[in-house]
């Protein structure tokens, strides 16, 4: 098994840089949409034939070092047995919002392997025909927050931030609930046959880093001490805001997931270099062409200075506009530029 990426996970020398991409299976890919067709996404993760294939679908273009299991955050919210759609230019949507304490409290716990099975197939079948690391995802629960508290959400998330401030014990009931529950899922997904764990607070940005200290970190450390007691590695990412990387560094992560607002090697230094970074290139230098984009890299490989704890990605999903042959270029080149060895401090 090609097992980079679990070694860069602990901060191992390997002998080249192991590269994956958020959105890897996706609209970028020319296949996808005929294996999709007319399917919404919550529709594809119900079929796990066809989920696994999708998720295996970016390996006929690039030889990335890991999967993705293709998933939405939201999927968790069918295991609580909520309806959520998928709108397009909205996102998810659910029925109504979840903002009083006769919604929230009528929330029940559950269990992933019984209401998400699907999901746990499809990691069954990826584990049975990749030779590659799965990697399995969670929705942070401040972004499932955002989704929840105001459905449709606003742009700004100003619904759920005051919300936060306006119903701290209301607020507390939830990011609880789903902190439990996100790590029984995670749990879930790594028995079915995923090899790490990523937490994606794809909203975080939105967050005074005081807020996120008081109303966020707490919660998405109890997810990432939860998964690491059962053993499992973790990515901690979140994109937006650089100033909250030191907080980001305290709720934990075996790796933090940097996005490109930020140089580098600086945020290795805020976050430590006890534990890795993925990232960070502008996923849109991937809609240009393999020169542009082999530069590009080529400053995150450099500001990366060969210290073990690497894995290369965007820092944040690639666009449908991101084009094949330049992704593949940069896999090829990053993987030619060779690998990490110890470096002290």
């Amino acid at each position: 098994m090609n097992d980079l990426l679990l070694r860069a996970a602990r901060r191992e020398s390997v002998d080249r840089t192991p590269v994956w991409f958020m959105r890897q299976a996706g609209r970028s890919l020319p296949r996808y949409h005929d294996l999709k067709g007319d399917r919404d996404l919550l529709e594809v993760t119900r079929d796990p034939r066809l989920a696994a294939d999708i998720t295996m679908l970016p390996l006929e273009y690039f030889p990335v070092d890991g999967a993705v299991l293709y998933a939405d955050i939201s999927t968790i919210f069918v295991g609580a047995g909520i309806d959520v759609t998928i709108e397009k230019g909205l996102g998810p949507v659910l029925p109504h919002p979840y903002n009083t304490a006769e919604t929230i409290r009528g929330l029940k716990p559950f269990d992933a392997r019984d209401t998400l099975d699907f999901v746990m197939r499809t990691l069954q079948i990826l584990k049975s025909e990749l030779d590659i690391p799965v990697l399995g995802f969670l929705g942070a629960p401040f972004t499932l927050m955002t989704y929840m508290v105001e459905s449709p959400r606003t742009r700004d998330r100003h619904g759920t931030k005051a919300f936060m401030w306006r119903e701290p014990e209301l607020w507390d009931h939830l990011m609880s609930y789903w902190s439990e529950q996100l790590i029984d899922f995670g749990v879930a997904q790594v028995e079915a046959g995923a090899s790490v764990i990523q937490l994606f607070d794809s909203w975080a940005g939105a967050l005074h880093p005081d807020d996120y200290e008081r109303h966020v970190l707490p919660y998405s450390a109890r997810i990432l001490e939860g998964l690491k007691a059962a053993g499992i590695p973790t990515i901690n990412f979140a994109t937006g805001n650089p100033a909250l990387l030191p907080m980001m560094a305290r709720a934990g992560g075996d790796v933090i997931g940097l996005d490109w607002r930020v140089r580098l090697d600086e945020a290795w230094e805020i976050v430590g270099h006890d534990r890795g970074v993925q990232g960070n290139l502008d996923p849109i230098v991937l809609t240009t062409d393999p020169e542009t984009a082999i530069a590009r890299a080529d400053e995150v490989l450099k500001a990366a200075g060969g210290r073990p704890g690497h894995i290369f990605n965007v820092g944040h999903g690639l666009t449908p506009q991101a084009k094949p042959e330049v992704i593949r270029a940069v896999v090829d080149h990053v993987h030619a530029a060779g690998g990490t060895r110890a470096v002290k401090g």
